[in-house]
């Protein structure tokens, strides 16, 4: 979601993050950044398919309803196109950078949690709204997101490693690494698309199953 309505001060400082990390050397993670769409496998070797990013925020209502529709038309086309998500916590999203790093710290215990986790942070998105949150502690809002959010999806035996990896450095990191390396590529609000690192014109607004069929479509044909 672009930062309409949050403030002028809200955009100044979103600009002022990409200035300086357009300045500055992008931290270089272990590994690429994103998480490849359908149970874990690897990124994909250049060239093998289609290749499409998404940078989602998990509590931008933008991304929740952008989702949904991308899914259907890279599910249409099974293993002919990818989707690798990269997680892009906006700053005037109160609760965005505690959601993204939950989504990196259950990634450490199963890859296989991450879309789960991310599809649920969708359908609750709302209660972690500015607004709701408002007079909540971050403590109360990190113990709700591990409590309702993160339990059901993990289950109660794991918590313990989640909670100790929610905590640790690395996944604030792995975090603060997404985000620059949006900032690195040009990306200003969520959801945001690339195709083989093209950006698409239309990014910044979800896009339906009929325009993702439009555009795949004749990339796909000339694999």
């Amino acid at each position: 979601m672009e930062a309409t309505g949050s403030g002028l001060s809200s955009s100044l400082l979103l600009l002022v993050v990409v200035i300086g990390c357009a300045a500055a050397q992008v931290p270089i993670p272990a590994r690429t950044d994103g998480f490849v769409y359908g149970g874990g496998k690897p990124a994909p070797a250049i060239g093998e398919t289609v290749v499409v990013e998404a940078y989602l925020d998990p509590v931008c209502p933008d991304s929740r309803d952008a989702w949904p529709e991308l899914k259907k038309a890279v599910e249409h086309y099974a293993s002919r196109v990818t989707v690798v998500v990269h997680l892009f916590p906006l700053p005037y999203h109160s609760n965005a950078f505690i959601s993204c790093r939950s989504i990196h710290t259950v990634n450490k215990i199963n890859p296989l949690f991450v879309y789960p986790l991310l599809e649920r942070f969708f359908k609750y998105q709302e209660g972690y709204y500015n607004q709701p949150t408002y007079g909540k502690t971050r403590a109360t809002v990190v113990e709700e997101v591990t409590n309702n959010l993160v339990a059901p999806i993990i289950g109660k035996t794991k918590l313990a490693a989640y909670k100790a990896g929610f905590n640790e450095s690395q996944s604030d990191q792995a975090t603060r690494i997404s985000f620059k390396y949006g900032c690195a590529r040009g990306v200003t609000g969520t959801p945001y698309f690339f195709v083989n690192g093209i950006p698409l014109s239309g990014s910044g607004s979800p896009l339906d199953y009929n325009k993702w069929i439009s555009l795949l479509d004749p990339l796909v044909g000339k694999m």
